[in-house]
């Protein structure tokens, strides 16, 4: 119990750290959707930030999970280990950064702004600083520094929110428009280089023809897993894009619909957050715990709280989206059904992550990105064969079965090289439960202002109350 209460009391202080941030930057949306950006200019933010997403896991090229691997292998030199992971870092965000800046004319217009090629170079200088930071972020993750993690990323996002406001409500320019956007993440983001300045001046260049070699080695796989991983969350919106059919939604162009559903992802995101944080806690946490014997018990049990945490979650936002609808304007709303399957399928990528322990204490990086791109074509395909057929939900429903078909994988793969005796009965029972919950609930109709969210309250509070006393026991065991 002491090692869960451990890893949980450092998953709360990283959930405000990202979660806390998070759920601040939520409240740009009313600012960006209502009487701001019309559904197309949205789309293009969309648009803009997915590229950023995929290109920022190649800038940091895995080095954050080699950094934690060989950190903490016995008698490590943490010092060196730091060295040599952020100098790789800065070479290669440093190389592709100024790649990026020279063609920024072209990469503009195969993006559909070629009037705007200053927004690739705002955008190229947000992804070197997110790259020059990571790795002292990943430092004080490992040093348990949770708190002071919390209170950078607080900053940052207050700040964000401050410059957001300023730019579009005070010194607003039709002629920037979303740039505006791109500006204030710019802004706050060169925090970070400030709050590190003493890390980053301590940083010496560095290189190991023994060491250096093995942590490209351990770390590329990661890296084509982050790619692969970050395509199948962020440009499932793209692809409405390309293969949404004209006049699908009655006055609506795919720029609209694609505007739509990222406004109404931003719902999943609450889960995707949670996820975030138990990551930040849980990828130092497992290997230092990896050479424990009691390991893999301890590994299952996490993954069955972590289970049942996600599912109170999927519950609480969905049955209350007849509140949370208000966040986002009005013409955004027609959207909101998609919501309980992107919460399923962020669900289903948390178990997945959980799962993942096993290559990567195991040395088999590789599987990763064998099942990351497996990921990547059930994507394609599910994008390609349902948005068509079904706009909105079918791209929803290709995130769930590209997710769902990663675990299954992960899991099959993994307890051939690393046993853990997962509750895979108690997982699919509690993720029916809360799915069907979800369902059952909103088919109930109260229109009261009132009466219908605490109705929707007192369920959620019955049902967390009903899984406490089902699993009391079982989490006061200790491992």
């Amino acid at each position: 119990m002491s090692k869960l209460k451990q890893l949980a009391g450092e998953t709360i202080l990283y959930g405000l750290g990202s979660m806390l941030p998070r759920v601040l930057n939520f409240l740009l949306v009313p600012l960006h959707t209502i009487n701001m950006f019309s559904k197309a200019e949205y789309g293009v933010i969309t648009k803009l930030f997915a590229f950023v997403a995929v290109v920022n896991i190649v800038y940091m090229f895995g080095m954050e999970t080699a950094f934690f691997r060989f950190a903490t292998k016995a008698k490590a030199d943490v010092k060196r280990i730091f060295n040599l992971t952020q100098t790789t870092v800065i070479i290669i965000s440093g190389t592709l950064s100024a790649l990026f800046i020279v063609f920024a004319q072209s990469i503009a217009t195969a993006l559909g702004i070629p009037e705007h090629p200053e927004f690739i170079i705002w955008l190229t200088a947000l992804m070197l600083i997110d790259a020059l930071v990571a790795i002292p972020f990943a430092r004080l993750r490992l040093e348990k520094k949770a708190f002071l993690f919390a209170a950078i990323k607080i900053a940052n996002v207050i700040l964000l929110i401050a410059l957001n406001f300023y730019f579009l409500k005070i010194a607003y320019d039709p002629s920037v428009g979303v740039g505006y956007v791109i500006l204030a993440n710019l802004i706050a983001n060169a925090l970070f280089v400030l709050l590190f300045i003493k890390v980053l001046i301590a940083w010496r260049p560095a290189w190991d023809k023994q060491i250096t070699p093995q942590l490209f080695s351990y770390a590329y796989p990661v890296m084509l897993t982050g790619v692969a991983g970050m395509i199948n969350e962020m440009f499932s919106r793209t692809m409405l894009d390309w293969w949404l059919p004209k006049d699908f939604y009655p006055g609506q162009s795919q720029e609209d619909a694609m505007g739509i559903f990222g406004a109404c992802y931003k719902f999943a995101v609450f889960m995707n957050l949670g996820i975030q944080a138990f990551r930040y806690a849980a990828e130092p946490f497992f290997f230092s715990n990896a050479s424990d014997k009691n390991s893999p018990a301890l590994f299952a049990k996490i993954n069955h709280f972590f289970i049942i945490v996600c599912c109170i979650v999927l519950v609480g936002i969905s049955i209350n989206l007849d509140i949370l609808k208000y966040f986002i304007g009005s013409d955004f709303q027609t959207g909101l059904e998609i919501v309980p399957v992107l919460l399923l399928a962020y669900l289903f990528l948390g178990v997945y992550y959980n799962l993942s322990v096993w290559f990567k204490l195991t040395d088999k990086t590789h599987y990763g990105t064998i099942i990351s791109f497996i990921g990547v074509v059930i994507t394609v395909a599910g994008n390609y064969f349902l948005i068509p057929i079904a706009g909105f939900m079918g791209s929803s429903l290709a995130a769930f079965l590209c997710y769902f078909g990663m675990t299954v994988f992960c899991f099959v793969w993994g307890q051939r090289y690393y046993p853990i005796p997962y509750n895979i009965r108690a997982a699919i029972v509690y993720i029916t439960i809360s799915f069907a919950l979800v369902y059952i609930v909103n088919a109930v109709p109260i229109k009261h202002a009132v009466l219908a969210p605490v109705f929707h309250i007192s369920v959620l509070a019955l049902f967390t109350y009903l899984i406490y006393k089902k699993e009391k026991a079982y989490l006061m065991q200790s491992v």
